[in-house]
């Protein structure tokens, strides 16, 4: 691929997890009724030929657990699909999620894989009912959302020991850090997933190992240790929760230590939504921080990875979006959508909607808010939609020309996978790395000159950097658009038979299966114990 705009390598055509921190320790369920519930329609314990496969039948067993958040969910949704249409022959896929999350999982997955539902606690301040942190009313509840999916660790557990043999392997989001202990005393082996690039994962890690002396905003950029020459990041740029990650005042600092801990760390491998184009340089940096022989597995873009996938996502469009880009000249239409976690202040709408209007071009916009109403007229070029968005289908139309995102990591595959360039507006957790890696190395996308504090950005740098985003005359805005015409032949490349991520998939299944037998693990209590092929530990 040709150089990136500052000069840095560029992605290669060979072939995570310092995420934001959270709250304070919870206390297990002990007391609690290990209720599981287990939905299986039709052909849910069939594989692709139709032969039955008993669930937990032993080591062609993978149980895979999500944090419940949608960006968190779909990586790992795809996973599960991707898993069984590849190696459906040798594998039975089970989802652990809760039961306000049901309906969307199995929206999302083929009947092959089996659901399993564990009772969501719901204490105070939480209101009943709410399963997911995009359902939350108030930022203010995340906290008290992740002390409730720690009490989830003795329902786990009793899942995961009602099982006739133990799993291949526990695939579990970082933030459910109980897993990794539950898994060892199952006799499993624990992958964990983050939602992070090996980029944003290196870094946050090597800071937090080794923080600078000061993170105050407008520092010098900061050289990251362990990481490639190029590497380096400014200080606002840095996660809060790997900042402020010592303040014993920060709640989400002491949910880290308490509930996740090393538990990150002690997996058996780290399961990565990348491939090797944009992100081997990193692995290194990233594997450095796990256990001997620990390796960071690169296997997405999880999506493309779905070979088959059914998801809705391709078919639903309440809101006609596509049926709007059709009657759009190519190129024409730029996306914007910052994402479902994100708050957008009605300040910060109002400059976005003169700034759109002001730059001329076309505009798709998917607006959370409910009450905000435009203070200009968006006129037939411009749509506001508040509905659902089929965001791959959209990024994937001709008629769209580039994306105002947030960065969030699972958008920005989207973007790369679609061939479609970046506006980069950050706003929260590792967004801001995302959007130097982007922009500052990959060179597949321009950024936001955010404001220190999160200020708003006034209409006209949003006009300005719009119309840089949709120039497709200039010379710096060509070489930006054959980058990501690059990435996106690498995504493709990368999923496809014999691909980087393909193999990465392959590798890690016949690696799960071939560590049972003579691996000594470390328990759960810190004793040194052989784990047998039929799952029985014998102490040393």
């Amino acid at each position: 691929m040709p150089a990136a705009t500052n000069g840095a390598p560029a992605m290669t055509n060979a072939a995570a997890n310092g995420a934001t921190s959270t709250a304070n320790g919870a206390t297990a369920m002990s007391n609690a009724a290990a209720t599981t519930t287990t939905t299986e329609p039709h052909g849910a314990n069939e594989i692709s030929d139709g032969a039955p496969v008993p669930a937990g039948s032993g080591r062609d067993h993978v149980v895979i657990f999500p944090f419940m958040a949608k960006g968190h969910m779909l990586p790992l949704l795809h996973l599960a699909t991707a898993l069984t249409a590849h190696h459906g022959r040798r594998l039975h896929i089970t989802l652990v999620t809760t039961p306000g999350n049901v309906a969307f999982a199995r929206s999302h997955l083929p009947p092959s894989v089996s659901l399993v539902s564990l009772p969501f606690p719901s204490p105070p301040p939480l209101p009943p009912g709410i399963e997911s942190t995009d359902a939350l009313p108030s930022p203010s509840l995340h906290l008290p959302f992740l002390h409730a999916t720690a009490l989830l660790r003795a329902p786990f557990a009793d899942y995961l020991s009602s099982l006739r043999s133990p799993p291949l392997a526990v695939v579990s989001d970082f933030f459910l850090g109980f897993t990794r202990a539950a898994a060892a005393r199952a006799g499993a082996r624990r992958v964990v997933f983050n939602g992070m690039s090996c980029f944003a994962s290196a870094i946050c890690k090597a800071l937090a190992a080794a923080p600078p002396p000061s993170y105050e905003p407008g520092a010098r950029l900061l050289r990251v240790p362990d990481m490639p020459e190029h590497v380096v990041v400014a200080a606002e740029e840095v996660p809060d929760g790997v900042a402020r990650r010592a303040d014993p005042d920060n709640p989400f600092g002491r949910f880290f230590a308490q509930e996740i801990g090393d538990s990150d760390v002690r997996s058996w491998g780290v399961l990565v939504n990348s491939f090797a184009a944009l992100d081997e340089d990193y692995v290194p940096g990233l594997e450095s921080f796990y256990g001997p022989g620990a390796r960071a597995w690169l296997v997405g873009p999880l999506f493309l990875a779905a070979a088959g996938d059914t998801s809705p996502e391709k078919e639903q469009d309440p809101e006609g979006c596509l049926a709007w880009l059709d009657d759009r000249a190519p190129g024409s239409v730029v996306y914007v959508s910052f994402g479902t976690q994100a708050h957008v202040t009605e300040a910060q709408l109002d400059e976005i909607a003169h700034g759109l209007v002001e730059s001329g071009h076309a505009f798709l916009w998917a607006v959370r808010s409910g009450t905000w109403s435009p203070p200009v007229d968006v006129g037939p070029n411009g749509r506001i939609v508040r509905g659902w968005v089929p965001q791959r289908s959209v990024l994937a139309h001709g008629a769209v020309g580039g994306f105002v995102s947030h960065c969030g990591w699972n958008s920005v595959m989207e973007s790369l996978a679609a061939g479609k360039p970046l506006l980069a507006w950050p706003m929260i957790a590792e967004q801001h790395l995302n959007a130097r890696h982007v922009a500052n190395i990959l060179g597949v996308g321009v950024r936001v000159a955010v404001k220190a504090g999160g200020g708003v950005v006034d209409q006209a740098h949003v006009e300005e950097k719009v119309r840089e985003l949709m120039d497709a005359d200039g010379k710096a805005a060509r070489g930006m658009r054959e980058r990501v015409a690059a990435a996106q032949r690498a995504a493709k490349a990368a999923v496809s038979a014999g691909g980087t991520s393909a193999m990465a998939l392959q590798d890690l299944v016949e690696e799960l299966q071939r560590t049972y037998g003579d691996v000594v693990d470390e328990g759960a209590n810190g004793i040194h114990q052989k784990i047998k092929e039929n799952g029985v530990r014998v102490a040393k």
